[in-house]
């Protein structure tokens, strides 16, 4: 439990000195130093995790051990429900996203919300990274604190 709450006052803390600290950055530059810490620790991360354990046959498997393991992991649950069309998109809900939860219920914060996200965002495209699952990873939120992670494969 005391873990969960370092982890939750880091990330808070991250995305308050990104977007409030020394340097003057616009927001998207703010999101995109978000993204590529999560993207270093994802790809970090996954590397201990999966050193032990075979490996996975397809893409499905690989976001099966995402939305199960790793979202364990870091988040202390599994997403709620996963979506694919097949063609290398791959939608994650979350209907209790942990870095939100601290944020009012409705839309009154709603605005903020993508910078929550950004770690997450790159957490999981770094991680996907060094399973070998080249992609792009967005989040949206319509109401708080339930999130999509929508992450589409590049092919080719």
């Amino acid at each position: 439990m005391a873990e969960e709450a370092v982890f939750d006052f880091i990330h808070m803390e991250a995305v308050s000195y990104v977007f409030q600290g020394g340097e003057k950055v616009s927001e998207d530059e703010a999101v995109s130093k978000l993204e590529h810490m999560g993207f270093a620790t994802g790809y970090r991360l996954v590397e201990r995790l999966t050193r032990e354990s075979g490996r996975y046959k397809d893409e499905l498997d690989i976001m099966k051990y995402i939305c199960k393991d790793l979202w364990v992991t870091v988040y202390k649950k599994q997403i709620d429900n996963l979506r694919t069309n097949h063609q290398g998109v791959y939608v994650l809900h979350d209907n209790r996203f942990r870095l939100l939860t601290h944020m009012a219920n409705g839309k009154q914060y709603l605005q903020y919300a993508p910078r929550y996200l950004a770690f997450t965002c790159g957490l999981v495209r770094g991680c996907l990274a060094n399973l070998g699952v080249t992609c792009v990873v967005t989040a949206e939120v319509t109401h708080l604190p339930a999130c999509k992670f929508q992450i589409q494969v590049q092919r080719g």
